[in-house]
């Protein structure tokens, strides 16, 4: 497994004024690959303006992107970020290193929150129900994480179907099913930057509908 060249899938919908930080704080060799879900605000200019591979996917949804990132990849070790820049991507190589040996199949970034406003309660609150719920199936985490690292064909033989919110619960439902040896690893969690608005934590009724998308997924 070669850990020098690691790609990064942004998902991204309308994240214009995030992305310059994020893909600057990149470690080296680890390569962007922007999936725009359909914004309207110049993102897809502004990522390859600043060196990203930019794919298109036009099915709205975070599982959508996610999964048609992960089919762009070419590196052994994929990983995921938000685009908000919520996330600081010079965590990403902790969360790589995790992976080396190979007794470890998945390592997931649980978010420490750095100042205030960074995780509303109503999103806190909807992820400690379902991680309570993981808990009960046999996988010790604590978070929904939206920063994770994977070996990319381990991820595609893992076969996540939904293409929605629920994508990163039925990625650990599964991981567990599979009994993977997961890391959880803490990693600070920011204020998005400004100019850009969360689709899911943003407000209450964008919390309720992923939390809906994700307990389908528990079926």
């Amino acid at each position: 497994m070669d850990l020098r060249q690691v790609d990064v899938v942004l998902p991204c919908l309308d994240e214009a004024a995030a992305l310059p930080g994020v893909l600057a704080a990149l470690p080296t060799g680890y390569r962007a690959i922007v999936v725009d879900n359909g914004s309207v605000d110049g993102s897809p200019e502004v990522a390859a303006a600043h060196g990203a591979t930019v794919v298109h996917e036009s099915r709205k949804g975070y599982g959508a992107a996610v999964h048609t990132g992960l089919e762009h990849a070419t590196a052994d070790v994929v990983c995921f970020l938000d685009a908000d820049g919520s996330l600081d991507p010079g965590e990403l190589p902790a969360l790589v290193a995790a992976l080396a040996g190979g007794r470890t199949k998945l390592a997931v970034g649980k978010r420490v929150p750095v100042g205030r406003g960074a995780w509303p309660w109503h999103a806190r609150a909807g992820n400690a129900v379902l991680a309570a719920l993981l808990r009960r199936r046999g996988l010790p985490v604590s978070d929904i994480a939206p920063a994770r690292a994977v070996r990319r064909t381990d991820l595609l033989d893992l076969g996540v179907r939904d293409r929605a919110f629920g994508y990163p619960l039925e990625l650990l439902i599964r991981a567990a099913e599979a009994k993977w040896s997961v890391v959880e690893l803490d990693v600070a969690y920011r204020p998005r930057a400004a100019g850009t608005k969360s689709k899911v934590s943003g407000s209450v009724r964008g919390t309720l509908r992923a939390v809906r998308d994700m307990a389908g997924v528990l079926r």
